[in-house]
């Protein structure tokens, strides 16, 4: 696999207001690169191309695979190299691409949901986020609740 970095320079100059601003960045070539493992498209400056470049084997990676690249090595159970991490992320992509979707997704998605009711419906109440019954507050510990001093309607006078 190679990066595939789409040549169009766009020139970028510093507004008129910051004088020296614009002798420090007179001109600003941007090109656009090409993930090699999910085939999002970036635009970037060369120097940033060439850092990950360097970073990567000679692979131009984009800032979401290089998290999920970080994020193999971290969840591996033995210490791996970034460059084996890297390839287990391309192979995880090529199969993800390859795979077709589902014939029907409009029932695949019922399907999805209708499992995650059924889970949600077989799991223990205690773990559900609303009790089934109101539960008696320990006064004791917590102290008297909140109450009101005066009514909050201004008294009228006649």
């Amino acid at each position: 696999m190679s990066a595939t970095v789409i040549s169009d320079p766009m020139v970028i100059t510093a507004p008129e207001t910051q004088p020296s601003a614009t002798k420090l960045i007179a001109q600003m070539e941007i090109q656009f690169a090409e993930c090699e493992c999910c085939g999002l498209t970036e635009e970037c400056t060369p120097a940033y191309i060439e850092r990950v470049r360097e970073r990567y084997m000679d692979h131009w990676i984009c800032g979401l695979c290089a998290e999920a690249i970080n994020d193999e090595i971290i969840r591996s159970e033995r210490l791996i190299s970034t460059e084996e991490a890297m390839t287990k992320h391309m192979n995880f992509c090529k199969t993800f691409k390859t795979s077709s979707p589902p014939p029907n997704p409009t029932v695949h998605l019922i399907s999805a949901m209708r499992q995650i009711l059924r889970r949600s419906l077989d799991s223990p109440r205690a773990l559900r986020s609303t009790p089934s019954s109101p539960k008696k507050i320990d006064t004791e510990i917590h102290g008297p609740g909140l109450t009101r001093s005066e009514s909050c309607f201004p008294t009228l006078t006649g």
